[in-house]
Order: C-alpha cells, then sequence, then structure tokens
C-alpha cells in the first residue's frame, strides 16, 4: 500500500476509534513472521510490547524489511512504517522524514508515550541498518 493511500485513508476516518480500528485491520495485512525470527536478535529494544523486525539485503541497493509484534494496534504500525520504508535504497531510507508523515497521518498526538518510543525504536533500527548498509 502506497503512503499517500494510508494518509488519505486516515484522512477518511472521522474518530480516532475509527482509525485505532483501521490501525488493528491493517495490521492483520501483514504477513505472519516464521517462529525462527522472534529472538533476541531481531527484537526491537524501547518497545513496551514486542517487536521483531528483520532486514533483507537480497536485492541490490534495496532493503526489504518484515515485521511483527505481540500486540494488535503496534502491529498496524509496523504495517505503516513498512509501507514507507520497503523496497528502499538505504540512501531513500535514510532521507525519508518520517515525521511529517506520521504528522499528515496525526499519528503522534494520538499515540501513549510509550508507543512513541516504541515507534521511534523502530524507526532508528531502519535508519540504522540503512546507515550501515
Amino acid at each position: 500500500m502506497q503512503i499517500n493511500e494510508l494518509i488519505e485513508n486516515f484522512d477518511l476516518l472521522d474518530s480516532w476509534e475509527d482509525k485505532y480500528r483501521y490501525l488493528i485491520d491493517l495490521g492483520e495485512k501483514l504477513p505472519p513472521l516464521p517462529d525462527q525470527y522472534k529472538t533476541e536478535q531481531w527484537k526491537i529494544s524501547g518497545c513496551q510490547s514486542q517487536v521483531w523486525l528483520v532486514p533483507d539485503f537480497s536485492v541490490a541497493n534495496k532493503i526489504t524489511f518484515i515485521g511483527d509484534s505481540d500486540a494488535s494496534i503496534v502491529k498496524g504500525l509496523i504495517f505503516i512504517v513498512l509501507s514507507i520504508f520497503n523496497n528502499q535504497s538505504p540512501q531513500t531510507i535514510k532521507d525519508i522524514d518520517v515525521d511529517d508523515i506520521f504528522a499528515k497521518i496525526g499519528l503522534e498526538e494520538h499515540l501513549s508515550p510509550s508507543r512513541r518510543n516504541g515507534l521511534s525504536a523502530l524507526v532508528d533500527k531502519i535508519k540504522n541498518y540503512a546507515q550501515n548498509k
């Protein structure tokens, strides 16, 4: 799903209750993460929920990611983050202004501080993979 489509879909929803339901629906679209990746090696620290992120560098000059969480809303946040960053070059990943995208969706103001911290930790990890590629 393209990020502009996500922004438009969030704009169409009137209440944050509807937006949370939409986040949960998005999370259900994440492909299941194989259990072999649900280890400390792939776990994102700084998240209240359990979150795993696995990069794939097999395509030249592109990074793809798979991720999962044990929390429904967090799965939706992972879906959004992966929609932004998946299949991008390391330079593009480093250049993306994710705060601007989150502001357009309205995420920052409606997430608890612990979820905001976890979201930041996830984005930081992705940017770290791009920096070290």
